[in-house]
């Protein structure tokens, strides 16, 4: 499994360690900010796939880092705040706050509402949540792959490849598409980083390598995954 990463903004210590806690057992890779500008960071440089976000920061107010979030990282948001109002959870959500949970919260709520919003994206984007090539599994919301019913280990990167792929399977999937989405904040997409991650792939998940039937090349265009309808 090529755990999801979930970015923790708080600037109080014993939230952070209780959500990090959680989501460690849960299989989550969490990574923490403090501040809004650690947060803007982090959500720019570390990828994040879901944000857990506190309303009370000491930099900046809650409320203005959603807006200045969502234009640099696609991750949903779920806001984690002591704010009751409805007027806070209202303005929170319209600016583009996936969930709200007010604090105190149980942790488990937290993950389940966390899985959620990250079903939700993936069905939003028009995909199953499991795609099936061959006898290979793509499990795109626990981001899991599996061959022959064995779990295949794959780099991030490998994983952000393959699941380009299966949000459109049966579709070309440009290059250029492939790149924006796995090197989002490289200047030099090369095609030939695409290449060698593809390569790999191919050798973890094809019968044949030198003969791939899952994922084609068409020729000076993209790449195509060979799911099952």
């Amino acid at each position: 499994m090529t755990a999801n990463r979930i970015l923790v903004v708080d600037d109080d210590l014993h939230i952070r360690r209780l959500l990090e806690s959680a989501l460690v057992r849960a299989g989550y890779v969490p990574i923490e900010a403090t501040t809004a500008a650690e947060a803007l960071e982090q959500a720019k440089n570390g990828a994040p796939d879901a944000i857990l976000l506190d309303l009370g920061l000491p930099d900046r107010d809650g409320l203005e880092i959603v807006t200045l979030l969502r234009p640099r990282c696609p991750a949903p948001i779920i806001i984690l705040s002591a704010r009751e109002s409805t007027d806070q959870k209202v303005a929170a959500l319209d600016l583009g706050a996936h969930d709200y949970v007010t604090k105190p919260f149980d942790s488990e709520e937290v993950l389940a509402r966390l899985r959620a919003t990250l079903r939700a994206r993936i069905e939003a984007q028009g995909a199953s949540p499991i795609v099936l090539a061959g006898t290979v599994t793509i499990d795109l919301a626990n981001r899991e792959v599996r061959r022959d019913g064995k779990e295949v280990h794959l780099t991030r990167k490998e994983f952000e490849v393959l699941s380009q792929l299966a949000l459109h399977p049966g579709r070309v999937v440009t290059h250029q598409r492939v790149l924006a989405a796995a090197w989002p904040h490289e200047i030099d997409r090369r095609i030939d980083y695409l290449r060698i991650v593809v390569r790999n792939l191919r050798q973890k998940l094809e019968a044949d390598p030198s003969r791939p039937a899952l994922i084609i090349n068409e020729l000076g265009v993209g790449y195509r995954l060979m799911a099952d309808t």
